[in-house]
């Protein structure tokens, strides 16, 4: 459940997030330089202490550590969930808080461990929230996330419905078509939380 104070903050984020700036290309350069971080809610816990990171443009990066050691934190900054207590966090060299919000997530794709899906056509969840997306591209993206082959195989296919959260389908398929919900937005940067932690050496 969010805290008061969790709601304080996010609400003062969305409340600036037009008068940034709004870059006209992002390439995909992160730098986490020196960065804090302790949640709102709770202040005696520091999560990140002068945190280092420098991902280069198109560069794959796995975060390993213990359970609680920062890495869910580290995606809920690039989101802009919250903002770093102290030090800096920048894309293309830019501080992340210089930077329209909105811009900021349309260049991100997250995928989180437990995915939301709407009691809908697998082909309506892919594409949902999307407008005048092509069966073809639909298709794409599920290739993509490596889910095709299952759903050709389902009576209906693509016109198959979920149920509600996706109650008809296994964890590990939900991940897959979260992703290929994803991927048809083609974002700029992928962040996976956790989010094939269902599926099998396989898949």
């Amino acid at each position: 459940m969010r805290t008061i104070k969790q709601l304080s903050v996010e609400n003062e984020i969305l409340r600036q997030y037009s008068e940034f700036i709004h870059q006209v290309d992002f390439r995909g350069e992160i730098k986490f330089d020196q960065v804090k971080f302790i949640y709102p809610s709770r202040p005696t816990s520091i999560i990140l202490n002068k945190f280092q990171l420098n991902i280069k443009p198109s560069q794959r990066v796995a975060l390993v550590g213990a359970s609680g050691c920062g890495k869910s934190t580290i995606i809920q900054l690039l989101e802009r969930f919250y903002d770093v207590t102290s030090g800096q966090l920048f894309l293309d060299g830019i501080d992340i808080r210089q930077l329209n919000l909105q811009w900021v997530r349309s260049h991100f794709g997250l995928v989180s461990q437990e995915p939301i899906l709407f009691d809908l056509t697998i082909a309506e969840n892919i594409a949902y929230a999307l407008e005048n997306v092509s069966m073809e591209d639909i298709i794409n993206a599920a290739r993509k996330a490596n889910i095709h082959q299952f759903i050709e195989q389902l009576p209906q296919g693509y016109e198959t419905k979920v149920g509600l959260k996706g109650s008809f389908l296994s964890g590990g398929e939900k991940q897959h078509i979260a992703i290929a919900r994803v991927l048809l937005r083609r974002p700029k940067v992928l962040l996976l939380d956790e989010a094939t932690s269902a599926m099998d050496s396989y898949n």
